[in-house]
């Protein structure tokens, strides 16, 4: 073998920035960084890329002066693209370091290092302190084992308006239509399949045994109203854009029940 063919079999030695996406892996959010690919071998092709395409025309394409949370943010996809909007302020949360990282590192390669990032979960937003004009709430809901107080925490503490929530769904797409109220000898309405079922996973579901509760899509739409966000579009077949409103049976009371303390 002549010298100049050992050299073209020699590997490409990699740059700064793969040998960081590879220190990071696995990504379950594929992205282009500066030309390389965080997850080149995604199950799921571009995503969410590919996802985001096919409702994004149905968002806000100005959101100057408008701050923005992304809740359960992985790998800060949605916080970035929220930032090429031109929102003035943008945090993720998540309470996987891991992710955290990620999306710190995404940010930094695209040139969005103004977008903030922080360890905390769903049930701890109230500790943020602030409300913002639009709140992301995707692919959370079913990983979580209290859904319906998450989605109360939201609408009491961080939400001022706009949010955009996603959950899997499974189990019938048929929504029935439904009285204010039903006697109490009525047992057949919850045999229909469009009756609003969230489904629970006591095990694992696709490998994962945080995949909890899983709602049909009566079920998703019925806990949004129930917790005082108004459906304005369902944009993609599990995804929704909805305003914030006021929550049904609020006279009563707040919806966010919390453990009562043991005194110190």
């Amino acid at each position: 073998m002549n010298k100049l063919a050992e050299r073209r079999l020699r590997a490409v030695p990699p740059t700064e920035l793969e040998e960081r996406i590879e220190a990071l892996a696995p990504w379950f959010h594929n992205m282009n960084l500066g030309g390389v690919w965080t997850a080149p071998d995604h199950f799921l092709g571009d995503y969410p890329a590919a996802k985001f395409k096919r409702f994004e025309a149905h968002l806000p394409h100005d959101l100057s002066g408008k701050s923005v949370l992304d809740i359960g943010c992985n790998a800060g996809f949605y916080a970035i693209e929220m930032k090429r909007r031109g929102a003035d302020r943008v945090l993720g949360i998540d309470t996987d370091e891991r992710y955290l990282a990620q999306a710190r590192l995404a940010s930094e390669a695209l040139g969005f290092e103004d977008i903030e990032f922080a360890n905390l979960d769903v049930y701890n937003v109230g500790a943020i302190g602030e409300r913002f004009d639009f709140v992301i709430f995707m692919g959370v809901l079913y990983h979580l084992r209290h859904p319906l107080l998450a989605l109360d925490l939201i609408h009491q503490h961080v939400a001022n308006d706009l949010l955009l929530f996603q959950s899997m769904q499974r189990g019938s797409k048929h929504v029935l239509p439904l009285e204010a109220d039903y006697p109490f000898d009525e047992t057949g309405i919850f045999f229909e399949t469009g009756f609003p079922k969230l489904h629970f996973v006591e095990h694992e579901y696709s490998h994962d045994w945080t995949n909890w509760w899983v709602p049909n899509r009566a079920c998703t739409e019925a806990m949004l109203r129930s917790a005082g966000f108004a459906i304005e579009k369902r944009i993609e077949e599990e995804v929704y854009l909805c305003r914030k409103s006021e929550r049904p049976y609020a006279k009563y009371g707040p919806a966010a029940v919390y453990p009562a303390r043991s005194p110190a």
